[in-house]
């Protein structure tokens, strides 16, 4: 399988946030982490755990 990497303007397009919601959420543990790429300052993000975080916001609770 191809891995796709995502760049923040498509990340908060994905997820509906902005920039700084995004870094906040990972901060605070409930966003995937960025990667750093070669060659400078660039992060990007695995569209995979992407995908997952936003699957997993979709589901709800179980009745109890």
């Amino acid at each position: 399988m191809t891995e796709y990497l995502l760049r923040m303007p498509k990340v908060c397009d994905l997820v509906g946030y902005g920039r700084s919601s995004v870094y906040a959420l990972v901060k605070a543990g409930k966003f995937p982490r960025p990667i750093r790429l070669v060659g400078g300052g660039a992060v990007a993000w695995r569209a995979t755990e992407i995908q997952k975080w936003i699957e997993a916001q979709c589901k709800t609770p179980e009745a109890t």
